[in-house]
């Protein structure tokens, strides 16, 4: 795992990005923001859909909302970047949508958008 800090509107975001799988369940989201929060001391994260387990994208299995809940708890904001058209349930879909409407948690295609999004975000 890597971990690169930037800053962007007067705010410290971490990058994080990796090879293989970071997040599979509730602890390895908790292992996360702890690592980013005590290497770089940001509360603002952006990592690629790649790092995720596969079955966080699949509502049915509750881990998206369980692990979604942890950062929101904790108070660290978190952008998810990838292509997401590849997950056709609406519901899914739907759930992009309601949290890319908050302050909390984005779904987005780019670094970048990431990046400047959570850059403005309270």
């Amino acid at each position: 795992m890597n971990i690169a800090k930037v800053e962007a509107g007067g705010k410290n975001i971490a990058v994080v990005s990796g090879s293989e799988i970071l997040i599979g369940d509730v602890q390895s989201a908790l292992d996360l923001m702890a690592t980013v929060q005590y290497e770089t001391g940001c509360d603002r994260i952006v990592i690629n859909k790649s790092l995720l387990s596969e079955s966080f994208f699949d509502l049915k299995t509750r881990l998206a909302g369980e692990i979604l809940q942890k950062f929101v708890n904790y108070r660290v904001k978190l952008a998810i970047i990838g292509d997401f058209s590849v997950y056709s349930s609406r519901s899914f879909q739907d759930f992009i949508y309601e949290c890319n409407s908050g302050n909390d948690i984005l779904f987005l295609p780019t670094e970048r958008q990431a990046i400047e999004k959570l850059s403005m975000l309270q």
